[in-house]
């Protein structure tokens, strides 16, 4: 699965523990609404990059919709 930013970062920490030091170094709280919502668009895709890569996930490892 990736990391997409339709997530809510509390839902994304809850699944990937090794993900909520990304979350502090770009000052993301653990909310529950959708990281679209609450990061500056121009932060969510290297924001996104960097929680995919600390998972191993990529869109080369997943199918779309699921």
């Amino acid at each position: 699965m990736v990391i997409q930013s339709n997530m809510s970062p509390k839902a994304i920490v809850e699944v990937w523990e090794t993900t909520a030091p990304i979350f502090v170094k770009f000052n993301v709280p653990l909310a529950d609404k959708t990281l679209e919502s609450i990061v500056d668009s121009e932060i969510v895709p290297i924001l996104l990059t960097e929680l995919n890569a600390a998972v191993g996930s990529s869109t080369a490892t997943c199918i779309e919709g699921g």
